[in-house]
C-alpha cells in the first residue's frame, strides 16, 4: 500500500485523487478503496483518506467486512469514528435497497427468480430468518413477510404465523424462504420436516406452497427441485 506520511488527498497529484479521477473517468473506473475514500472524505494526521480506505478493505472479507460489521464495531476502527462509520453504513444500505428495488411486482418463473429477490438481503444475516413470498394467481409477488428469527424448528415456525400474511393478502400461493448463516444451503432433517408440515397446512388453507428456498452465501437450494416438498 502506497503511503504519503503527513499528507492529505489534496497533496496527491491530481490524476491520483479519487474525486478528480471520478470526474474524468467515471465511478466505474475507480477501485473499491478510491470509492470508499470519497465516502469518508478525510483521513488522519497519519493517513490520507485513501490509505484509511485501503486499511479498512484489508480486513478479512474486504467489502463484505463493511457490510457485515456493526456500526459500533466500525466506528471503533482507528480514524473512523461515528460520522464516517454512519456514512459507510448508509451507503451500503442504499446500495442494498437499490439492488432489491423493483418498480413493479416481480414475476416469479423459477426458483432462481425468488432466490434473487432476497439473496442480497439475507446472505449476510448472522441468524436464521424465515420469510414468505406471497404470490397471486399469475405468480406475481404480492408481498414479502418476515415470519420469525431464530433456529428453524416446529415451534419456531408455526403455520399460524407463516400463513398470516398470505391469508391477509388472499394469496394463491406462497414460497417459503430461510437462510443458513453458515453459508451452506444444504437442507437439514429439521428443514425437511418443517417444510412438509407447512405444505400440509397450506393445503388445508387453500394456499399452495410452491417451494421452500434455503439461502446460503451466494447459493441456494430449492426443496422442490430436490423433490423434498
Amino acid at each position: 500500500m502506497a503511503r504519503y506520511p503527513g499528507r492529505t488527498i489534496k497533496d496527491l497529484p491530481e490524476d491520483l485523487r479519487p474525486r478528480e479521477r471520478m470526474l474524468a473517468f467515471g465511478a466505474q473506473s475507480l477501485s473499491n478503496a478510491e470509492l470508499l475514500a470519497i465516502l469518508i472524505r478525510t483521513g488522519t494526521p497519519q493517513e490520507t483518506a485513501l490509505e484509511l480506505a485501503q486499511r479498512l478493505l484489508s480486513q478479512p472479507g474486504g467489502l463484505r467486512y463493511l457490510a457485515e460489521t456493526s456500526l459500533e464495531e466500525l466506528k471503533d476502527q482507528k480514524g473512523i469514528g461515528l460520522a464516517k462509520a454512519a456514512q459507510i453504513k448508509a451507503a451500503i444500505e442504499l446500495g442494498r435497497r437499490l439492488r432489491i428495488f423493483r418498480p413493479e411486482r416481480p414475476l416469479i418463473h423459477t426458483p432462481a427468480d425468488a432466490a434473487h429477490l432476497l439473496m442480497d438481503e439475507m446472505r449476510y444475516l448472522d441468524r436464521e430468518h424465515f420469510r414468505t413470498i406471497s404470490l397471486n394467481t399469475k405468480n406475481r409477488v404480492l408481498a414479502i413477510d418476515n415470519v420469525a428469527v431464530g433456529s428453524l424448528n416446529s415451534s419456531f415456525v408455526h403455520p399460524r404465523e407463516v400463513f398470516k400474511g398470505p391469508v391477509r393478502r388472499s394469496a394463491a400461493a406462497v414460497i417459503l424462504v430461510h437462510n443458513h448463516p453458515s453459508g451452506d444451503p444444504s437442507p437439514s432433517l429439521e428443514d425437511i420436516q418443517v417444510t412438509r408440515r407447512l405444505v400440509e397446512a397450506g393445503k388445508i388453507l387453500g394456499i399452495e406452497v410452491l417451494d421452500h428456498l434455503i439461502l446460503g452465501d451466494g447459493s441456494f437450494v430449492s426443496m422442490k427441485e430436490k423433490g423434498l416438498l
